[in-house]
């Protein structure tokens, strides 16, 4: 009985393959006829009859094509040579989009060349799709299109196309056809030279703050690839940190950028590679908010642990939009000692970040900034090599005049006392500035909550206290780093309200 079935069943997907195979070629069979009956009722025009228009007499056998690829990334620059291409000395005759049918390839010059009944190259529409580029307006980008041109007596032809493999796209192809002669040598030649200019330029993305994204689009609509970001406005004064610790980090990177002309004139190098470390909540991340606008004209690269497979594209712009800031954080995620790896692919993360610091040109105008919390398990091959770390910068949990202005700082919009600050001083003794903007917020809440007037009163504090220290347990006090790592409490505190 069960044979039986399993031959009915056999039989009866046998029958079903076939009618779907007979209607998919009839479905192709009438789309076609349908096709070859539009051009022959002219309602579509081949772009193989649009390319002998435009180069007669000349025939097309004797016209040469030339293409450049350029990463997807950079359409935006594609797209703004575009727009400055074609200037007063250029005549367009004529342009517009492309498509053709069951192309699983980059569509080319040559496809548009050769004449087809079945799958003809013919005209559109030109598409375009909107690209942000952190500006209140995104560029509007071709998708494809084709320009027939005239220069003088010179004619030619340029075709704009996406290029990808696997049916993802991962660049824009610019193709030339031009007549075989110095002429067209020339023009060919000169327009490649424009569009490498434009992208060197990198004016749309260059001195801005950067990730790379493996999204396509964002929720705006508006396609992404490279994302801006906006990083919060922190300003010199903001950065609490001991005098120390501060002047080693304005030398070398305020400073140092500053120096970097006199620096290259006595062939020194202008890359520099640092190492920001401490507890967790001490400013590390704020510093590089504030590092991001001090130095103006830089280009900002955030590279996240997931991310790090992107690291040779990262540093493709690094060198392309330098002067440039590379910022990893946590970096001991990927970058910590090789006996305590579980896995082949986390050394290959490790090398690839190594390769690519020791990789870099001497004259590479490139700033390194690595965080960690635990220097302790960073590979020494890392931490210990200069060249790739060339300054540790230890950020310690704030001291009494820190926190001073810390209480101060995060309590910018109402009003303490100088004795309520000086009592929040005492009774956080160790913890980091992290805790600080946490005490001052929910000190705020409080006062709310009691309809305050602006005046944040020792009340206030200690229920804040109360709540961040008791009520959330000991994963809270971790949470908010006041646990010592011994388990002791960090901060001295006042005695619970029974």
């Amino acid at each position: 009985m069960g044979e039986t079935l399993s031959v009915s069943g056999w039989v009866l997907f046998g029958v079903a393959f076939t009618v779907a195979v007979f209607l998919f070629a009839a479905l192709r069979r009438s789309q076609t006829t349908l096709a070859n009956q539009a051009i022959q009722d002219g309602n579509v025009t081949l772009i193989s009859k649009l390319m002998q228009s435009h180069f007669l007499p000349t025939p097309l056998q004797e016209i040469t094509i030339s293409e450049r690829q350029f990463p997807f990334r950079v359409r935006a620059d594609l797209q703004r040579a575009i727009d400055r291409l074609f200037d007063s000395s250029t005549a367009i005759s004529h342009f517009c989009g492309v498509r053709k049918e069951y192309s699983h390839e980059a569509l080319t010059l040559s496809d548009c060349i050769v004449v087809s009944q079945h799958s003809p190259a013919v005209s559109v529409p030109p598409q375009y799709e909107e690209v942000s580029i952190g500006d209140d307006e995104p560029i509007r980008c071709l998708k494809n299109g084709l320009w027939f041109l005239e220069q003088g007596q010179n004619k030619y032809a340029v075709l704009l196309a996406p290029v990808g493999h696997f049916g993802q796209i991962s660049g824009m192809q610019f193709q030339i056809a031009v007549l075989n002669n110095p002429e067209g040598t020339r023009i060919t030649q000169a327009f490649f030279k424009h569009l490498e200019d434009s992208v060197l330029k990198a004016e749309s993305y260059r001195g801005k703050i950067l990730s790379l994204e493996k999204s396509e689009h964002s929720y705006t609509g508006a396609s992404t690839g490279i994302t801006v970001h906006k990083l919060r406005n922190v300003e010199r004064q903001q950065v609490i940190l001991p005098r120390k610790t501060l002047d080693l980090l304005d030398r070398n990177t305020i400073q140092f950028v500053q120096q970097r002309p006199r620096l290259a004139k006595f062939r020194q190098a202008t890359k520099k590679g640092l190492l920001f470390y401490g507890p967790p909540g001490t400013g590390k991340t704020h510093t590089i908010h504030y590092l991001a606008k001090a130095l103006e004209g830089h280009t900002t690269l955030l590279i996240s642990a997931e991310q790090v497979g992107l690291l040779s594209e990262y540093m493709t712009l690094a060198r392309l939009l330098q002067p440039s800031i590379v910022i990893m954080e946590d970096v001991d995620l990927i970058a910590r000692d090789r006996a305590t790896m579980e896995s082949a692919c986390e050394e290959v993360l490790l090398n690839k970040l190594l390769n690519e610091m020791d990789g870099l040109k001497e004259d590479a105008d490139i700033l390194f900034i690595l965080t960690t919390n635990r220097p302790e398990a960073l590979e020494q091959a890392l931490a210990s090599r200069p060249g790739r770390i060339d300054q540790a910068i230890e950020f310690p949990l704030p001291d009494d005049e820190g926190r001073e202005k810390l209480v101060r700082l995060y309590s910018e919009g109402v009003e303490v006392s100088d004795d309520v600050v000086g009592v929040i001083v005492n009774r956080t003794d160790k913890v980091s500035a992290a805790f600080i903007k946490e005490l001052m917020r929910r000190s705020v809440q409080f006062h709310l909550e009691r309809n305050g007037t602006g005046r944040i009163e020792l009340p206030d504090v200690e229920q804040a206290i109360e709540e961040m220290l008791f009520s959330g347990g000991s994963l809270n006090l971790k949470l908010l780093g006041a646990e010592a790592k011994d388990g002791s409490t960090r901060c001295v505190v006042v005695e619970r309200n029974t």
